[in-house]
């Protein structure tokens, strides 16, 4: 069977985009239409362009013509490398040559070309022409074909229209490039080499992905078509290539997305896991604090709303980084990040313990789940999911000291990560509901989420605690669901099954508890969630961002072609293929 097959027709250009890893371009259709998107975050020409998810395409309305110059209708046939459209008058091929290059093989005869541009200006030539956009955004058109006629006017819309008649022969194409450079590319390559060129590039990265259950495997490989696509090459604040959560919806790299991303690059390139890592600690803040995302613009590590405060995102870097070690047994890797993670945990330290001791959440956005019920009441909030993760991380901590031969230094953080349980035993546990409290103004908010479960991720608990935290969260009138787990009690007034972060299941949160639960010997359990995740994100041809925990369906503002659980679905499913002895 083709490396390809399981990813036969997945790019549907409707729902799905024909790009390809490093890009910024994504090309759709709609009906006889292409048009190109570009997947950028410029805050700065707001004004001008629009919102980044709702800003025109920079190449809109691109048709084939027949003679008569009507549009020509087509069908699709898509691989990663390629998209073939057969029409009437020929077949049509795209292929990404570079991140800002399309090629368009065309058929030979003669045919007409259309399409309108966002630019300013523009002039024609002999091969085709190049134009100036808004925002630092310039097109230019190349065919080695003989073109009849080539004319550029004003649209109705303020666009450029460009018209075209072409007369071509068989291996003759057409470049599309769309750059924030000065020069352009406008060197056409014979179609057929570059095609192969780039099936060689997809098919060296599906063979070298571990091998997993034939189950698994459709939505295997389509979730490493997912990590290559979604990454974007080095430019401007991006100084490593990185991951973006989802290039339709989220645009950038975003903090604690990139641990999860790393999981799965760890299986096929360790220094592409590490770098998810790098990038955010490349724009570590002097006071030690890690911004919250990384776009081309710059970063976010403050907002004004819904209140004025730093934001950043859950400390599970250290997590993160002894993953990776422990996959690839890079020592210098740990050497080089040990530090700026000591400086990250003194950040927490500083300048957002309560002077009780324990750790708050001073905006929302900092704790991953912008819109949980835990911020009803108001905020700073002292939650339990947070002073999990600096127990985690000081634990973590401790054991890079000792891989580094720091031994009083390990002893330490454990002692700190010991002290920090003990606190929070103290503080949060609630004997008479069997779960840990969120704290608003030192009363408990009322409402129950998953995120009150979470320290059973630290390992440190009393066996009779784990029990009380496990049988809630097996509970199916709470978490346990069809398609668990639930991230806000379903019996809870706030559980809403569509919304965010007020009861959808997310796979990294059930990522994070298959790893709580292994940590405190439950290891079938364990199974049967990694098991239930992983069905639930076969259910659909593409992978969401998260997922009604009832009917498994897709809410509407679940974002597609989601990184995270893309990542998640690769890591669970090489643990499962391996727990079976695969």
């Amino acid at each position: 069977m083709s490396i390809f097959a399981n990813l036969q027709n997945r790019i549907d250009l409707t729902h799905i985009p024909y790009t390809d890893r490093g890009s910024r371009l994504m090309l759709f259709r709609r009906d006889h239409q292409f048009y190109i998107r570009m997947s950028e975050r410029w805050v700065k020409y707001e004004a001008e362009m629009g919102h980044y998810r709702q800003r025109p395409p920079m190449i809109d309305q691109l048709m084939i013509l027949d003679e008569n110059h009507s549009p020509v209708n087509f069908t699709v046939e898509s691989t990663p490398y390629r998209v073939d459209c057969h029409s009437p008058i020929g077949d049509f091929t795209w292929c990404m040559i570079d991140p800002e290059t399309y090629l368009l093989a065309l058929p030979a005869g003669r045919f007409g070309m259309s399409f309108e541009a966002q630019v300013l200006s523009g002039v024609a030539d002999r091969r085709g022409g190049t134009m100036q956009g808004k925002s630092r955004r310039n097109i230019a058109y190349t065919t080695n074909a003989q073109l009849l006629r080539n004319e550029i006017h004003p649209a109705p819309n303020g666009y450029l229209r460009i018209d075209l008649e072409i007369k071509a022969e068989s291996g003759q194409a057409m470049l599309l490039n769309v750059t924030p450079r000065l020069g352009y590319n406008r060197t056409i390559p014979d179609p057929t080499t570059a095609i192969d060129r780039v099936q060689n590039r997809w098919r060296n990265w599906l063979n070298a992905v571990p091998p997993v259950l034939d189950e698994y495997r459709a939505q295997y490989d389509y979730a490493w078509w997912v990590m290559a696509a979604g990454l974007m090459n080095t430019r401007f604040y991006f100084t490593r290539e990185a991951m973006s959560p989802s290039k339709i919806h989220y645009v950038g790299a975003w903090h604690w997305d990139q641990f999860f991303h790393a999981l799965a690059y760890r299986h096929v390139d360790a220094q592409l896991a590490e770098d998810q890592l790098r990038i955010f600690l490349d724009h570590q803040r002097a006071d030690g604090m890690i911004p919250d995302a990384v776009h081309d613009e710059g970063v976010v590590d403050s907002l004004t709303f819904p209140i004025a405060a730093d934001v950043t995102k859950p400390p599970l870097i250290a997590w993160t980084a002894l993953k990776l070690y422990e996959h690839s047994g890079h020592r210098d890797f740990i050497e080089e990040v040990y530090e700026p993670i000591q400086r990250w945990h003194n950040w927490w330290v500083n300048y957002n313990r309560d002077k009780s001791g324990l750790y708050e959440y001073r905006h929302p956005f900092s704790s991953g789940l912008d819109d949980c019920p835990l911020w009803d009441e108001g905020l700073p909030v002292i939650a339990p999911d947070l002073n999990a993760y600096l127990i985690l991380q000081q634990e973590s901590l401790g054991r890079m000291a000792e891989i580094l031969g720091d031994a009083s230094t390990a002893q330490r953080y454990r002692q700190g990560a010991e002290n920090l349980t003990k606190l929070m035993m103290e503080m949060l546990w609630d004997e008479e509901k069997g779960f840990f409290r969120s704290l608003y103004q030192n009363k408990p908010v009322p409402a129950f989420t998953l995120f009150n479960l979470m320290p059973l991720f630290t390992g440190r608990l009393h066996a009779s605690v784990n029990r009380r935290l496990i049988a809630h969260l097996t509970d199916p009138a709470k978490f346990w669901t069809q398609w668990p787990l639930a991230t806000v009690a379903i019996d809870d007034p706030s559980f809403d099954a569509m919304q965010m972060w007020r009861g959808p299941t997310w796979a990294n949160i059930n990522y994070l508890f298959v790893d709580a639960l292994r940590r405190v010997g439950q290891p079938q359990l364990a199974d049967a969630l990694a098991h239930k995740t992983l069905m639930m994100i076969m259910q659909h041809p593409d992978i969401y961002e998260y997922y009604n925990p009832i009917t498994g369906e897709r809410p509407p503002k679940s974002a597609p072609i989601f990184g995270w659980t893309s990542a998640v679905f690769i890591d669970l499913a090489i643990q499962m293929t391996r727990l079976n002895g695969e």
